[in-house]
Order: C-alpha cells, then sequence, then structure tokens
C-alpha cells in the first residue's frame, strides 16, 4: 500500500481517477526543490516553489547580503522533507474536496425542479411535486 492510498481508500473508482489528476497536478519534486535550494537558494526560489511566499521575499531582500546564499544551502538538506510535507497536505486538501463534494452531490433531487430535497420527504419543498419513490397515498395501518 502507498503512503497515498490513505486518501484514496473510501473512494469510487471515478473519484480515484479525479484524484490523482489533480494530485499530479498540483504536487512538487523533490530533486527539483533541492536543486532550486542550492543553485538558486540565495534568491528563495525553492521556497516561492512549496509557495512560502513569505520566506521567498524575506530571501529575495537578503539576496544582497550573502546570507540567504548560506541559508539556501542549509535549506537544501531540509528541502526534501518539506517537499513531502507539502505534498502531503496537497493530498489531504484535495481527497477532502472530492468527498466532501459527493457527499453533497448523492442527496436526492426533486425530478420537477432539481432542487435537493431531504431524503424522506413526500414533496418538493421548493415547487410542491411529489418526490421519485414517494406515495403520497400509503395505506394508513388499521388502529
Amino acid at each position: 500500500m502507498q503512503p497515498i492510498d490513505i486518501y484514496t481508500a473510501n473512494m469510487t473508482d471515478h473519484q480515484r481517477t479525479w484524484f490523482y489528476a489533480e494530485y499530479e497536478h498540483a504536487r512538487r519534486d523533490e530533486v527539483i526543490g533541492v536543486l532550486f535550494a542550492i543553485f538558486l537558494g540565495c534568491f528563495g526560489i525553492h521556497h516561492f516553489y512549496l509557495r512560502r511566499n513569505g520566506l521567498g521575499i524575506l530571501y529575495l531582500l537578503l539576496c544582497w547580503t550573502g546570507i540567504s546564499a548560506i541559508l539556501g544551502f542549509i535549506d537544501a538538506f531540509f528541502t526534501p522533507g518539506r517537499v513531502r510535507r507539502y505534498n502531503a497536505e496537497q493530498a489531504a486538501y484535495i481527497s477532502t474536496q472530492i468527498l466532501g463534494s459527493a457527499a453533497y452531490s448523492t442527496a436526492p433531487r426533486c425530478p420537477s425542479c432539481g432542487r435537493a430535497v431531504e431524503a424522506n420527504a413526500i414533496f418538493c419543498p421548493h415547487c410542491g411535486a411529489t418526490t421519485a419513490g414517494s406515495n403520497p397515498f400509503r395505506p394508513q395501518p388499521a388502529v
């Protein structure tokens, strides 16, 4: 079981395909992050790569001092862990968005107006039509 499978365990095949497409678009590569930290670390490019814009701007402001070049080289050793953490956060966010939208979209809908109705509703609260599968004239039990 791959580490990414934790996020796709409760998904259908369609949702899993959607997840992998979105994840491939959002994920970052560790090697590229390390190369950015080594060669362009003095400008903070490795921080911009991981969407840590505040630190990227700080490194950019300090690039003329040489301090950011030293910090960029040191950051090269920490970058793989930061990239893995970034990818895990992206995977968690994408899976919650997909599973959250699936929970909302499975609500029963009115056959007349198409709006969401409660599962046990007999009539649509929006247009008044009878909902699918409901029988307003059910026989009542004898007392």
